[in-house]
């Protein structure tokens, strides 16, 4: 028996399953809607702000409230072969810059194209499971209408939606040779900038060099290192890579977020799984709970968190924050 539905609800229903179901790519209705998560938004009144207001009769002091409150900044994605990014209206682009990579390593002697899992045995040792992916960074599309939403309640975002801020093919030759930055300190010292840790019997991986090979057995974690590199990258200016910078200038009363950095808590960001588990709910490196792909490919939203208050002078003279 067959079982028709009228159009208002094949379009509820879709919205449906785009929201709490397993999907293999997310689209940016998908995107608009998970961004209305208390969980990872997380407002809350964090301090009091101070004010000099002057007028022909007089100055004097006024308060307003300061609040802090996420804001998802980027979908960043990990995938295994050229143009698959899960981000449905993005992947085309994705494509376009990843078909840039054959070009610009023409000249590089012995640097090879192409993703996907190797699995590398060297006689008499244990297999290792390598991975390569391709990394992107977009801005996210609902970045302006969480940020800002409500004057004097919300933080203005730094990010501009669809905003290419990553793309690695773009960045083709420091992604796949790790150069200059296998040779940073981060890179060769054991124990920095690491992900996890080993004491705790968790330790996912490292972030330096920041480029898309990883030798991870899990397919999961490997991408989560990957996008964690991303991220890294696009919240600082001044790295050796081709990319656009996502970051906020303080102002008086404004307060954007500092460069993502791993084992913070959610101290200065979360991570929300979009693809292929879309959640709604944050979390933080390393995570549980994440669903293995059966393409290999992931997404998720970058969040970061803002602080700010309404101006009620001419002069900012100081903020408070509540414990």
């Amino acid at each position: 028996m067959k079982m028709f539905f009228s159009r208002p609800r094949r379009l509820a229903l879709a919205t449906l399953l785009a929201c709490t179901g397993t999907m293999a790519s997310v689209n940016t209705a998908s995107l608009l809607s998970s961004a209305a998560s208390p969980d990872c938004i997380s407002w809350r009144i964090s301090g009091i702000c101070y004010w000099l207001l002057c007028t022909p009769f007089g100055c004097s002091v006024k308060t307003s409230v300061k609040v802090t409150h996420f804001i998802p900044e980027a979908v960043v994605s990990a995938y295994l072969s050229p143009g698959a990014n899960p981000w449905t209206e993005m992947s085309a682009f994705s494509s376009l810059a990843d078909g840039a990579e054959s070009a610009l390593l023409g000249g590089a002697a012995g640097v090879a194209i192409g993703g996907g899992r190797q699995e590398m045995k060297a006689p008499g040792e244990r297999k290792q499971n390598l991975h390569f992916y391709y990394g992107d960074a977009y801005g996210h599309p609902a970045t302006k209408l969480i940020g800002g939403m409500v004057s004097g309640y919300s933080c203005d975002s730094a990010a501009t939606p669809f905003m290419p801020y990553f793309t690695s093919g773009l960045d083709a030759l420091a992604w796949r040779t790790g150069v200059p930055e296998s040779l940073y300190p981060e890179a060769l010292i054991p124990g920095q900038r690491e992900i996890g840790s080993t004491t705790s019997g968790n330790m996912w991986g490292n972030v330096y060099p920041r480029g898309g090979f990883v030798t991870q057995t899990d397919s999961y974690k490997s991408a989560a290192i990957v996008v964690q590199r991303v991220a890294d990258i696009i919240t600082r200016e001044g790295q050796l890579h081709v990319y656009s910078p996502l970051t906020g200038q303080r102002s008086p009363g404004y307060w954007p977020p500092d460069p993502v950095q791993e084992n913070t808590e959610t101290k200065n960001h979360k991570w929300q799984r979009l693809s292929p588990q879309l959640s709604q709910s944050c979390a933080v490196f390393p995570d549980t709970g994440g669903q293995i792909a059966e393409d290999g490919n992931y997404a998720w939203a970058l969040w970061q968190p803002y602080s700010c208050c309404k101006r009620r002078g001419q002069t900012f003279l100081y903020s408070t924050d509540f414990s």
